[in-house]
C-alpha cells in the first residue's frame, strides 16, 4: 500500500535549542528520524522545516542525492500544519495517505510507521489513524504530561485525555491520591496517518473547546466528528526527547549499536 511520510520539523525550541541537529551517535536527530521512516517501505519521506540548515542536513538514504526538505513558513501554528503544507506544495490528492513522523522520535521502530500508515486501508471511514501501548505504572497513568486514549470495539477513538481514563472508581476510594488500578488504562502513541482530504479539513477548522481546555489537538478532529481509528502497536515504541536528560539517554543507547563507538 503505497503512502508518503511527512517529518516536520522547526530549529527553534525553548528546552532543546536546534533540537533536530542535535547529535546522536554521530547523525543529526532529523536524520535518524528519516532513516526509520525510509526502513518503513514509504514511498517518499520528506521533511517539513522553516529552516536551512536543517534543509541541507537531510537526505533519503534510498536516494542520496535527491533533495527531500520542504520549506513551510515559520509561522505555521503546528507540526499537523507543517504536514498538510507540503500536501498542498505537493498536489496529493484527497486519498493520498501520509504519515506524520515526529522529528524528535530518532528511535520510532519502522514497523510503527507502516503499520499506522495500513489502519486507513481497510477503514474506508477513518479519516486518521493513530496507535496506542500499555500503560506500565501508576504513575505514568496519573501524569497530565502522558496522553490516555480509551477506544471502542472497532478501533473508534473514543476520547483522548491527559485525565487519566479510564478511571477505576472502586480502586480510589479515598480519592484521587489512592488510586491503585490502572490495568487495561493505554497511552497514546503520536503517530499519524492521515487521508490528505481530511488533513486539509481538520487544519482549516478553528481549534475546538475540548482542544484548547485538553491542549490535545487531536479532539479537533472528534469534536468535528471526524473518525479516528486506533491500533495498540505491534511493538514497543522508542523514546522522544525533549529534556537534556532524554538527550543524554539517547546517546547512551545510540553508543550501544552495532558499528557505534
Amino acid at each position: 500500500m503505497p503512502y508518503h511520510v511527512v517529518i516536520p520539523a522547526r530549529y527553534a525550541s525553548t528546552r532543546l535549542p536546534g533540537k533536530p541537529l542535535l547529535d546522536i551517535g554521530g547523525r543529526t536527530m532529523i536524520q535518524r528520524v528519516v532513516e526509520q521512516a525510509a526502513a518503513s517501505g514509504a514511498d517518499q519521506v520528506l521533511v517539513a522545516t522553516d529552516d536551512e540548515r536543517i534543509a541541507a542536513a537531510v537526505h533519503d538514504p534510498r536516494q542520496p542525492s535527491s533533495a527531500i526538505a520542504m520549506m513551510t513558513d515559520a509561522a505555521l501554528p503546528s507540526g499537523t500544519d507543517r504536514v498538510a503544507a507540503v500536501a498542498r506544495q505537493r498536489g496529493w490528492d484527497d486519498d493520498t495517505i501520509v504519515v506524520n513522523v515526529q522529528g524528535d522520535e530518532p528511535f520510532v521502530p519502522p514497523r510503527l510507521i507502516g503499520q499506522v500508515a495500513r489502519l486507513l486501508a481497510p477503514d474506508p471511514v477513518a479519516a486518521i489513524a493513530t496507535l496506542a501501548a500499555p500503560i506500565e505504572s501508576l504513575h505514568e497513568f496519573l501524569d497530565p504530561n502522558v496522553v490516555k486514549v480509551v477506544f471502542a470495539a472497532d478501533g473508534a477513538a473514543l476520547y483522548f485525555s491527559r485525565a487519566p481514563i479510564p478511571w477505576s472508581r472502586d480502586g480510589a476510594a479515598a480519592g484521587r491520591g489512592s488510586q491503585t488500578d490502572f490495568f487495561g488504562a493505554l497511552r497514546h502513541v503520536g503517530l499519524y496517518a492521515y487521508r490528505v482530504g481530511a488533513l486539509k479539513r481538520l487544519t482549516a477548522m478553528a481549534p475546538s473547546s475540548y482542544e484548547q481546555s485538553e491542549k490535545l489537538e487531536q479532539l479537533r478532529a472528534l469534536q468535528a466528528g471526524l473518525r479516528i481509528t486506533v491500533a495498540l502497536c505491534a511493538e514497543p515504541p522508542g523514546p522522544g526527547i525533549d529534556t537534556d536528560a532524554d538527550l543524554q539517554r539517547a546517546r547512551a543507547r545510540a553508543a550501544t549499536e552495532p558499528g557505534e563507538s
